[in-house]
């Protein structure tokens, strides 16, 4: 079971690295011509960036705490955490059409919900 969660949890770390990284660092018209970045052309910079922090802070809230056995019930809160911040990206494609990402969505929850499960 422990195998299993670190698995999840090293999947959901490196899609939240990704997209914090890839919303940090690139700019928001840009992002806006990428297919499932469309969102971004309807936010403000300031908005984008946020997100990106947020998804910075989830890697790291995902696997430092248990790496380094320090807070490690801040594993199981950061994935609930991560849960609502899916749940407002499919409410957003939802309004944009994407329901493909709506899925794409869906699984994040998924993985999130077992690794907060998991280390609750």
């Amino acid at each position: 079971m422990n195998t299993a969660l670190w698995i999840a949890t090293g999947l959901l770390a490196a899609v939240s690295l990704t997209g914090g990284i890839t919303k940090t660092l690139v700019p928001r018209e840009k992002l806006a011509g990428i297919k499932g970045g469309e969102w971004t052309g309807h936010a403000s910079a300031g908005f984008v960036r946020t997100i990106g922090v947020l998804e910075l802070l989830a890697a790291v809230g995902l696997t430092l705490p248990a790496v380094l056995d320090i807070a490690p019930f801040m594993v199981p809160v950061t994935a609930i955490c991560w849960i609502l911040l899916m749940v407002g990206a499919a409410i957003i494609h939802i309004r944009l059409g994407q329901f493909a990402l709506v899925t794409v969505n869906g699984a994040y929850v998924a993985l999130a919900a077992f690794i907060a499960w998991g280390r609750l």
